[in-house]
């Protein structure tokens, strides 16, 4: 039986990467870890399924901002590797980008100028770490890496996770139960199927209703256009409309 690819989950914070993630914990044969190490990433088994989130940053493994690991070391330990990077519309993406970031910038990476940006309105931090992991980061993985959706995942999880299954080679209809799993927490409200991933419970805020067009509950008109002034640009490009 061919092995299934080695999977790295990329993507600003609060976007969906950890959910996404979770796809792979009970996928097939994979073996899942949210933000490990760079060097638990190095040393593992690639004689068996592995999937990734986000690594953490390391002194002995320097980045390039925008990225928390050297993406050719990756690529080198991990031949035939598939790169996702899930973006999310950053008017929504901000809004739940608040928790974090106010605790002392906590999503990671952090852009190199971070501080700079602290005396700032925590929206323009929010909307500037959205801005430069959506451009600095995926330009540097955009060669070799999938660009995938928050919208659709949420709008159609069944799809999303069927197409993400064939594009790995890995049978959904052989993941039928852990798909169905997984596609019934992915909701766009809270209710009695809705289960947030582990590693997002302590940045959420019980302020909103929806995750598609959260901003719409949470930002006032002039909010999402100072949004859109910092982040509209690279959103544009990864074809976000600018808010009406």
């Amino acid at each position: 039986m061919t092995s299934a690819p080695p999977v790295m989950i990329l993507g600003c914070g609060r976007s969906g990467t950890s959910i996404f993630g979770e796809l792979f914990d009970g996928l097939d044969r994979y073996t899942y870890r949210s933000e490990p190490s760079f060097d638990a990433v190095l040393a593992a088994d690639y004689g068996v399924p592995q999937a990734f989130k986000v690594p953490r940053e390391s002194d002995v493994h320097p980045a390039r901002p925008g990225l928390s690991f050297p993406l050719d070391r990756f690529l080198a330990a991990a031949p035939g590797a598939r790169l996702f990077w899930i973006v999310r519309n950053p008017l929504d993406a901000v809004c739940s980008l608040r928790v974090g970031i106010a605790r002392q910038w906590g999503h990671h990476p952090r852009p190199p100028d971070w501080q700079d940006w602290r005396a700032r309105p925590l929206i323009a931090q929010c909307a500037y770490h959205w801005e430069f992991l959506n451009r600095a980061g995926y330009a540097q993985v955009e060669h070799c890496a999938t660009l995938v959706r928050f919208e659709d995942m949420i709008a159609d999880a069944d799809g999303f996770s069927a197409a993400i299954c064939r594009k790995l080679g890995v049978d959904p209809e052989a993941n039928d139960a852990h798909l169905a799993r997984w596609s019934k927490r992915v909701q766009n409200s809270n209710n009695k199927d809705f289960i947030e991933a582990q590693t997002s419970r302590s940045y959420s805020r019980p302020d909103h209703r929806v995750r598609i067009d959260r901003w719409r509950e949470n930002l006032t008109g002039e909010e999402a256009a100072a949004i859109w002034d910092i982040a509209g640009e690279t959103a544009l490009a990864m074809g976000y409309s600018a808010p009406r």
